[in-house]
């Protein structure tokens, strides 16, 4: 893989592309949307792997093992290490080009303008998140590489502290330029609600693993309440929030859009099921539901998570299917919550990716109530009343000690948000992981384990750049 200094050296082209590109509030759209296409080919794998492939969620399936052991084994290392961060530095230098270039032009209104920078410090806020919370310190990148100049293109890592400082920044320049607490069509572009929820990501991440505390908590919740201020709110069918046809709907507050021919099968096509592995001895109501095959079962959910989920649970079904031979013989588990549509007989796994949706801004103000001692009964409740239906109130949530509330939420994400790219990080955010994932139970201690390593790639064009503790 490169590293984002290789990528870089291309940019004596882009200067001259730059000085009769950034003409015309056109060309302002055009950049916006490169922007966008850039971020697409981040969240279609590395959004998975960053966020969600080393907790205890997935295992192996029936295929092989397609180098996906490196990540639930948490066998990482300076060789196999994950994806590197060059992907994500070109949609910093996107954002840094509007940012750079986008106060020049002149716009048929200063909210278009205003929209388009918006847009850009919350992307660049996003990425940097990102970043930071999978491998820490970074080089902090906040002008458009234009030249060869080695100081722009070589940079030591910058602390997180700096970098936290520098995210909370973007994001409060981001929030006084949205004109409106609206969605665009299909909520696949940046608003002020995703940005709110964002934000609260952010800061209940600086409150709870760099020391921000209770002053960090406030600001994630009043994040969360202006958040939900925007049109959302949660979908009476836990199903439909992921059906193909119903994109954009109102309990999602950011996705990056997929569709046929813009873009090709998302991470999701590995935890489907392909007809090379799918058994005959299975019942028909069981292929019926699969229907189109597709993809390859490189991975599978883990037994551990597949036990969790009560048969009342109306989230069960929708998130994954069970294989069972006709004896009884549990044979294997597909992820159906990102199951695709099928276009001309074929599966295609063009489900959008979901950043931020309404349970999740629940959930999280729950976790960040809970944290200043309030009761996060309401926010849990809401949830598990769609979640259990008729069965609502055998499982309706009374407050018990912190400590309970916690565990009850950190389960209620899983069962609630499994498969969407966030149970790894949740689980270092509430400082469970070395307890919840089989992998890590026995290295409890291993701290320098949270944070992926520097790819070797990385280390050679960057040398700059020293590789994270404990991948030496």
């Amino acid at each position: 893989m490169l590293s984002c200094t290789k990528d870089l050296n291309l940019d004596p082209v882009s200067q001259i592309s730059n000085a009769s590109f950034w003409k015309t509030e056109n060309d302002a759209n055009g950049g916006l949307y490169g922007m966008y296409v850039r971020f697409r080919g981040q969240a279609q794998n590395n959004l998975f792997l960053w966020g969600e492939a080393r907790s205890e969620v997935m295992n192996r399936s029936l295929a092989a093992l397609n180098g996906y052991n490196y990540y639930y084994d948490n066998a990482l290392d300076r060789t196999n290490s994950g994806p590197t961060w060059q992907g994500m530095y070109t949609v910093v230098h996107d954002a840094n080009l509007l940012l750079k270039y986008v106060p020049g032009i002149k716009f048929s209104s200063e909210a278009s303008k205003n929209a388009i920078l918006a847009q850009a410090y919350t992307m660049r806020a996003y990425v940097y998140f990102t970043m930071v919370k999978t491998w820490g310190d970074l080089p902090l990148v906040t002008e458009p590489i234009e030249g060869f100049s080695a100081d722009a293109i070589q940079k030591e890592r910058t602390s997180k502290i700096e970098l936290f400082k520098f995210i909370k920044q973007d994001l409060d320049a981001a929030l006084n330029l949205y004109s409106a607490n609206t969605f665009s069509p299909g909520r696949s572009i940046w608003s002020k609600p995703a940005a709110n929820a964002l934000k609260a990501d952010v800061y209940l991440w600086t409150a709870k693993r760099e020391n921000g505390g209770r002053p960090d908590l406030n600001v994630a919740l009043a994040a969360l309440n202006d958040a939900q201020a925007g049109d959302v709110g949660l979908l009476d069918n836990y199903a439909s929030i992921f059906d193909y046809g119903n994109k954009g709907n109102r309990e999602i507050l950011m996705a990056v859009r997929f569709q046929d021919v813009e873009a090709t099968s998302t991470i999701f096509s590995d935890m489907y099921m392909s007809s090379a592995f799918m058994t005959n001895n299975t019942d028909a109501a069981t292929k019926a539901l699969i229907g189109a095959f597709g993809g390859n079962p490189y991975w599978t959910v883990s037994n551990g998570v597949r036990a969790q989920f009560t048969a009342d649970d109306l989230r069960k079904q929708p998130s994954f299917i069970e294989i069972y031979t006709t004896t009884g013989t549990y044979y294997g588990s597909i992820v159906y919550k990102f199951k695709g549509t099928v276009i001309g007989g074929a599966r295609q796994f063009l489900d959008d990716v979901i950043l931020y949706r309404y349970a999740d801004i629940l959930l999280m103000k729950a976790e960040v109530k809970n944290a200043l001692g309030q009761d996060p009964s309401d926010e849990i409740n809401l949830v598990r009343k769609r979640a259990y239906g008729a069965k609502y109130n055998d499982h309706f949530f009374v407050r018990g000690t912190d400590v309970q509330n916690d565990e009850a939420i950190l389960k209620e994400r899983l069962l609630e948000l499994a498969f969407e790219g966030k149970r790894w990080w949740d689980l270092v955010r509430f400082g469970k992981a070395f307890e919840k994932i089989p992998s890590l139970v026995d290295r409890a201690g291993q701290n320098d384990l949270l944070l992926f390593p520097i790819s070797e790639t990385t280390l050679s064009l960057e040398p700059k750049v020293k590789q994270n503790p404990g991948y030496k």
